[in-house]
């Protein structure tokens, strides 16, 4: 499957997702609270009904379902993501997001199509940022070639995959593309969503830590077109 194929990606065979699956629904369904997760999905804007499992707990619980398990192969990374995000509530999401994470240099441009996935279904912030910056971000370093899937998400009419793309360097500070940064950030200057606006003043305002000078000249530069928000937020550092 291509990097940009819209079609829901097929869950591959995983004999470690089953387990994973089976202790992380078993131990999560447990620590459920019914009033902590009307407020919690209320907080979310209904976007996913939630469990009512705060953070800490939630973490706590992770560790104990992955524990004694093997290190997993690209396959079961996905199969694993792919099963959590056909869970209704959010704290599958956030579980397969953790993995993702933690195991991501295992896994090779080939799960982008994953990726894609997860952050175009039952999309909001709070996965989205999250598999930006910690799961393509770090595939797209270690492989170059998947910058020009970035290319293509940062045109996307879904916002999610545009806002993606611009915050997919997050964490490369001195190995960040400017060219690809401001690029990214001038294509989507006009933008009229928030969160695609406020990404753009968050990843200056992130490589500005690295390069302020660049980031001052470069907002300058192009302020007749930027939001006041993307202005505000690149330069509340400098």
């Amino acid at each position: 499957m291509l990097s940009n194929d819209r079609r829901p990606p097929s869950v591959p065979r995983s004999a470690l997702a089953d387990t994973l699956l089976e202790r992380l629904t078993g131990t999560y369904a447990g620590a459920a609270d019914p009033v902590r997760a009307r407020a919690m999905t209320a907080y979310m804007k209904d976007v996913a009904p939630f469990l009512g499992i705060p953070t800490p707990l939630r973490r706590e619980l992770s560790k104990a379902v992955t524990k004694d398990t093997p290190r997993p192969a690209e396959a079961d990374c996905a199969a694993l993501a792919l099963r959590c995000w056909g869970l209704p509530e959010r704290e599958y999401h956030y579980f397969a997001v953790d993995y993702l994470r933690r195991h991501v240099s295992r896994c090779s441009s080939g799960l982008l199509p994953v990726v894609r996935h997860l952050i175009t279904t039952v999309p909001w912030w709070d996965t989205v940022d999250l598999l930006a910056a910690h799961t393509v971000g770090p595939l797209v370093a270690a492989h170059p070639a998947p910058a020009a899937v970035t290319d293509e998400w940062i045109g996307d009419e879904d916002l999610w995959l545009v806002r993606t793309a611009l915050l997919h360097q997050l964490r490369y500070k001195s190995a960040t593309d400017t060219d690809r940064l401001f690029g990214y950030c001038r294509r989507q200057a006009g933008h009229p969503d928030f969160f695609v606006r406020k990404a753009i003043g968050w990843c200056l305002r992130e490589y500005a830590k690295t390069d302020p000078d660049a980031v001052r000249a470069f907002v300058e530069a192009e302020r007749g077109s930027l939001s006041p928000l993307s202005v505000r937020e690149a330069l509340k550092n400098l």
